[in-house]
């Protein structure tokens, strides 16, 4: 059974990267993205994502479209005051990761909805870093 994620910018990137052809440039990417239950998008990982494709507007049109259609797998996840304090505790506690507001958030999403996979490229980021009241819970990295 497909289960939920949460998509950070690098992971998210390259799920939707294509060739000239059409195929995914990063297939395990791809199909860890499409085969999931639910992608939850936290709205900084949005931000960023729309920066990296500022070039791109075709495509970061696309995908604003998919996120907010009801009938995709996609939910987008807004942070609230709470959220943002709680990165700042992660972007404290982990300071030796340089994690940043935008990794905390994807770390304080997963926490909250209890959806501990991570699509991502940052294994360096994520893999030491634990989420959990006494942060002992491990972030299982996708793909």
């Amino acid at each position: 059974m497909a289960r939920a994620l949460v998509a950070d910018t690098g992971g998210l990137l390259r799920a939707l990267a294509k060739r000239p052809d059409g195929k995914p440039t990063w297939p395990k990417f791809e199909v860890a993205l499409r085969s999931a239950s639910r992608v939850v998008v936290p709205a900084l990982v949005l931000a960023e994502v729309d920066h990296f494709l500022r070039d791109h507007r075709p495509a970061m049109h696309r995908l604003l479209e998919e996120i907010f259609d009801p009938a995709t797998a996609y939910e987008y996840e807004p942070p609230d005051i709470h959220d943002i304090l709680r990165a700042l505790v992660f972007d404290r506690k982990f300071a030796s990761l340089e994690l940043g507001i935008v990794d905390a958030s994807v770390a304080v999403v997963a926490e909250r909805r209890r959806i501990y996979r991570v699509l991502t490229i940052d294994r360096d980021d994520f893999g030491p870093l634990r989420v959990g009241d006494r942060f002992e819970l491990e972030l299982e990295l996708v793909p």
